[in-house]
């Protein structure tokens, strides 16, 4: 078999840009498959990127400003003030810049891109897969050796080849605003049961004066409420309404967060990445830095593998098993600790962990062991050496030995 293309990436998001220009740096033929019309749109994100991932890809012309840290609220007001003036924790990006940006570092290196093109059908050939594809209302066929789905929450790929459901899925919900005066370089984050039950709402500087508010959770720790009127409830919280008194709503967006590794993120001919994957942090629902890893721990031995057209789902498994598995564990471990601290506690328990937090000596902890990326060594330093915790050491051994 000559195929048209050696990989198929379906979906032109940042995680599948950073794939294509991979591979295709190494000599890979890759088409990019965009069911829109333009790369970046729709967006659906908060917009944060860490360090790492920035420096992945180099794209500090999208920044819109820098966070030094998080002032987080409690249920009844407690204030933990997590990082330090001057210290940077994570950048908050255009993501259309950013996206096109990274997709565009893949059609440099010799990607090809289709707009308004989206995968309907699949043919499995003995040496490789024949893609049929609706671009711009007409059906195409191209074939190849593999097909990788980064395609997002509601991945095409995903249902397709009925590789799994993500172990959450968590709705998000996100105005853009104007009006909101905060602190300079810090977000703030805010939580309870009426805001947002088991996580949190967040208000984030995005540059000339306009704010980020959002929150997420999941449809059954909504137990029916809509995820729009826990946002009417942050903005109207008898502690915090004047915060919001003076915004005016921009655009708002709404969508999915997949949390937890699929079952089955290969089989034969076809691979998952990001959200398709269900890469997004169970912690803080970020998926760029996860699905920036997923692809550039295996990256090496998938070329060889494209190469030499081993691409049974067999030979993947051993390619991607022994890092994936280490990325679903760490995603198991946090979400138990997440769990165990924050998410199961109704308000009055949350602000009794909240206290705890604002001591002096757990912010210094804090300050010192937190990583954005890595929140289960924090976790754990939490348990072992603040007094409050250490009653909790139990149960979090008994979760994460059940993660």
């Amino acid at each position: 078999m000559n195929p048209d293309y050696d990989v198929v990436i379906v979906g032109a998001g940042p995680v599948g840009g950073r794939a294509a220009t991979l591979l295709a740096e190494r000599g890979i033929r890759v088409l990019m498959l965009e069911e829109h019309g333009e790369v970046g749109r729709p967006f659906q994100c908060a917009g944060l990127v860490t360090p790492s991932a920035m420096d992945a890809v180099g794209g500090h012309h999208t920044v819109l400003e820098e966070v030094d840290g998080a002032l987080i609220h409690g249920p009844s007001g407690t204030l933990v003030p997590v990082g330090t003036d001057g210290v940077l924790r994570t950048y908050v990006v255009c993501r259309k810049r950013f996206d096109q940006y990274v997709v565009q570092q893949g059609m440099e290196a010799g990607a090809i891109v289709w707009l308004n093109s989206k995968p309907v059908d699949v043919t499995e050939q003995p040496q490789g897969v024949t893609v049929t594809v609706d671009k711009n209302g007409e059906q195409r066929q191209v074939s190849a050796r593999l097909i990788i789905g980064a395609d997002g929450a509601h991945s095409w790929t995903r249902r397709h080849f009925r590789m799994g459901r993500p172990k959450e899925l968590m709705i998000g919900y996100q105005v853009e605003v104007t009006g909101y005066e905060g602190r300079d370089r810090w977000l703030e984050m805010y939580s309870g049961e009426e805001i947002a039950p088991g996580f949190f709402a967040w208000v984030i500087p995005s540059g000339f004066g306009t704010y980020r508010i959002g929150l997420w959770s999941t449809a059954e720790r909504l137990n029916g409420r809509s995820i729009r009127s826990c946002y009417q409830d942050l903005i109207q919280h008898p502690l915090w309404a004047d915060r919001f008194s003076k915004i005016s709503p921009v655009a708002e967006f709404c969508g999915p967060i997949p949390s937890g590794m699929v079952k089955m993120p290969v089989r034969d001919r076809v691979m998952l990445i990001g959200d398709a994957a269900g890469m997004a942090k169970p912690t803080t629902g970020g998926g760029l830095g996860p699905g920036f890893h997923q692809i550039q721990c295996v990256i090496d031995p998938l070329v060889q593998a494209i190469q030499n057209n081993e691409l049974t789902a067999k030979h993947l498994r051993s390619i991607t098993k022994k890092p994936w598995e280490a990325m679903r564990k760490e995603q198991d471990r946090a979400r138990a600790l997440r769990n165990l601290l924050v998410s199961d506690c109704i308000d009055s328990k949350l602000d009794s962990h909240f206290k705890n937090f604002a001591h002096p000596d757990t912010l210094s902890l804090i300050n010192s062991v937190g990583d954005i990326e890595k929140p289960v060594p924090l976790g754990m330093a939490l348990l072992k050496n603040v007094p409050a915790f250490r009653g909790l050491a139990v149960r979090a051994g008994v979760r994460l030995l059940l993660s």
